[in-house]
């Protein structure tokens, strides 16, 4: 027994790490066009909302491993272009001390949210260790990215990564999925992981159901899809996963459930702030 939870605690250490980056593939609901050729005056929900802040628990064998929070910034300029831009907060349960796991992701994406301008995230795993990486889009002359990564003030690694079709970074993902849910395709995405590129296959039909969480009192009507990863992450994750999303113009992510070798992780909507949004109510 001692083994087994010393394996899921290994386990929980290095799934908040990837979980972020996951949890934008589970909110590909439904992209009617290739990576390479987006329309980008097609009409879409009304995802965009500065201010929105919106917060996840990450459970493990219902085990609270930490929270994820996604928020909408002002818009700027990058290179003489109008972009916006959204920041993500990781940080694990204080009441697992050996974590101690932060982390801030910052990306910046046009605004048809299908092109990733930048990138950078930094992860705290311990009080001397900070991980640092930057991602810089070639967009639009060719799909070329290149990856730079850091340990403290220290580079390790400097990569390009070429490819045919688009690349887009975790944050621009999210919101270019949700401006997309809703179609009824099944698509391949390239994804990068890490310094490596691999293809998630998403699988949807713009099926309604009805789902509950313990932040609202009434069951949501949302869209479902559930999809595989032909990569494999750090302890498993990845392979087969699902998700559900608000059938709204706000397309708000309200949970996702993916599997590590030893289990299921679930991400489950707990705050948000967005106006006067509130998760549509399932009616039957």
């Amino acid at each position: 027994m001692l083994k087994y939870f010393n394996t899921i605690f290994n386990t929980i250490k290095f799934v908040l790490l990837d979980v972020f980056l996951i949890f934008t593939l589970l909110l590909i609901l439904g992209l009617s066009l290739t990576l390479a050729s987006y329309d980008s005056k097609a009409n879409a929900p009304k995802v965009i909302f500065v201010g929105e802040e919106l917060e996840y628990d990450v459970t493990f064998l219902s085990i609270k491993l930490g929270t994820i929070k996604i928020l909408t910034l002002e818009d700027e300029n990058y290179q003489n272009t109008k972009v916006y831009r959204s920041k993500v907060f990781i940080s694990s349960n204080p009441n697992i001390p050996f974590l101690g796991l932060k982390a801030i992701f910052n990306s910046w994406m046009d605004t048809t949210l299908t092109t990733g301008r930048y990138f950078e995230g930094s992860t705290k795993i311990d009080k001397d260790f900070w991980g640092f990486q930057q991602i810089l889009f070639n967009y639009p002359n060719n799909y070329s990215l290149q990856v730079k990564k850091y340990y403290n003030d220290e580079k390790i690694n400097d990569t390009l990564i070429n490819s045919k079709n688009k690349i887009v970074d975790g944050g621009t993902l999210f919101f270019l999925a949700r401006r997309y849910s809703g179609s009824k395709n099944n698509i391949k995405v390239p994804t990068i992981m890490d310094l490596s590129v691999g293809d998630t296959y998403l699988n949807f039909t713009g099926k309604i159901e009805s789902i509950k969480i313990s932040s609202v009192d009434y069951p949501i009507k949302t869209y479902y899809f559930s999809g595989k990863a032909d990569w494999v992450g750090l302890y498993g994750l990845g392979d087969k996963f699902e998700g559900w999303f608000s059938s709204d113009d706000a397309r708000v992510p309200i949970k996702a459930k993916m599997n590590v070798y030893v289990g299921s992780v679930v991400l489950e909507l707990k705050k948000w702030s967005r106006g006067n949004w509130a998760p549509p109510k399932f009616s039957s």
